[in-house]
């Protein structure tokens, strides 16, 4: 016998609202699901889970005899249904975040804002894909009166299936850039997924938030009933300075960031028409935006002990953002140090992508850019302020050799690259 989801979601409600995925964190009386990958399989562990003080798992492939085994057709989708139901058992507010860059960055300041007035909820971390989300609604809980939640995409489809399981009030798309390549093929395949997240929004009389900075969304814009615009020249901003790190008037009140660049000032925006939709107080909305200060490798700008100031921007790569990157460093005033490594996924689009980032490289005031991995070593590039390297080991002993002191450094790279692992030379 199949049970209903409605049964499912009573276990939920025995096991005191508590899932795992994990046998190595299991939470006492949680309600285990057996998840499968391409190289494990879940199953395996049911037993292990229990032991490990797991009151239920759920299962599709039964390996011992235990009442406490709950078999299903499909773990995977039974975790999402049971999101799904969960979200719609509480009908909290639901606003979800998609786009190329500035998902993280700009779900973290829509938070610090709305956490001034609002109880509110929120993707940890990077779950952001088909398993992050359900476990991000099923963490909701009933005093929440908002939840801010991230939606990933590696290929078509992916944004709507997660909004088929989130199923958001209001929708924003960061912006539309050249990510995940590989799988999108082209900017153009990026437009159409990201698009899904509006096309779920109008389906179902939601409201969207509109960067009419860029071009492909303020386009998508134009068919949207219920909505906002944001951008640089928003009704209430004037005054913005954006290097060395944000400052600008809204209403007449002067809000400073730690956050530096036009980029991370479109997410500053989205923030504000969010918070005016909702009906923050302005105090609040510079009280939320002034708290935020980045962190995990992301928009970071740290001060060394050696004097020198350096742009931590190295948890992701993809050439829209490394140039974005770029443009917003080379506006920086002193010696500026540039270490990029390698932009993945880009499958057949990786020789002509890392080519066209050396070329700025090359025609930019940057002093000196090393450019480190296999892509960026098979570019061509003949210029006094680019080096390539092609493992890492080689251009830490020559950034070592340099000893800079009292520079400007950005550090930018895929998250293979660990990029970060060079900050310890400045």
């Amino acid at each position: 016998m199949t049970l209903k989801i409605q049964d499912i979601y009573k276990l939920y409600e025995l096991s005191d609202l508590k899932v795992s995925t994990d046998t190595r964190k299991i939470e006492t009386g949680s309600l285990f699901f057996a998840l499968k990958g391409g190289n494990f399989n879940g199953n395996l562990f049911a037993e292990k889970a229990l032991e490990s003080g797991a009151k239920y798992a759920i299962v599709d492939e039964k390996h011992i005899e235990d009442e406490r085994l709950i078999l299903v057709d499909d773990v995977l989708k039974c975790l999402q249904d049971l999101a799904n139901h969960h979200r719609r058992v509480l009908g909290t507010r639901l606003l979800g975040i998609g786009g190329s860059n500035g998902k993280t960055t700009s779900k973290e300041l829509i938070v610090s804002v709305l956490s001034t007035e609002l109880y509110t909820h929120f993707t940890q971390g990077n779950l952001n894909n088909h398993i992050g989300v359900p476990l991000t609604l099923l963490q909701l809980r009933a005093h929440h009166e908002i939840a801010v939640v991230e939606l990933g995409a590696n290929k078509t489809g992916d944004i709507m299936e997660l909004c088929l399981i989130a199923e958001p009030d209001m929708g924003i798309i960061t912006n539309i850039g050249k990510e995940h390549l590989e799988g999108f093929g082209g900017i153009e395949g990026v437009a159409k997924a990201e698009s899904e997240l509006f096309d779920y929004v109008l389906k179902n009389n939601g409201y969207a938030f509109v960067n009419m900075d860029d071009k492909w969304l303020a386009n998508m814009g134009k068919r949207l009933l219920e909505k906002s615009s944001y951008s640089m020249q928003m009704d209430g901003i004037s005054e913005v300075h954006t290097v060395p790190s944000i400052v600008f008037h809204y209403k007449g009140e002067e809000i400073s960031s730690v956050l530096m660049g036009e980029h991370n000032f479109q997410n500053i925006a989205a923030t504000i028409a969010v918070a005016q939709y909702l009906n923050i107080s302005l105090p609040n909305i510079k009280k939320g935006i002034e708290a935020y200060v980045p962190s995990n490798n992301r928009s970071q700008l740290i001060h060394t002990e050696k004097g020198n100031t350096v742009l931590l921007d190295a948890y992701n790569a993809n050439p829209s953002s490394v140039e974005m990157a770029l443009r917003t460093f080379e506006k920086m005033e002193g010696e500026k140090i540039a270490l990029l490594g390698d932009m993945f996924e880009l499958g057949i689009y990786e020789a002509q992508e890392h080519q066209a980032i050396a070329e700025l490289c090359k025609n930019s005031p940057i002093n000196q850019c090393f450019l480190v991995g296999l892509a960026f070593d098979q570019t061509q590039v003949e210029s006094a302020n680019v080096q390539t390297f092609k493992h890492k080991e080689e251009a830490l002993i020559a950034i070592r050799q340099k000893g800079y002191k009292r520079v400007n450094v950005l550090i930018k790279g895929s998250r293979g690259m660990k990029m970060e692992d060079f900050l310890k030379e400045f």
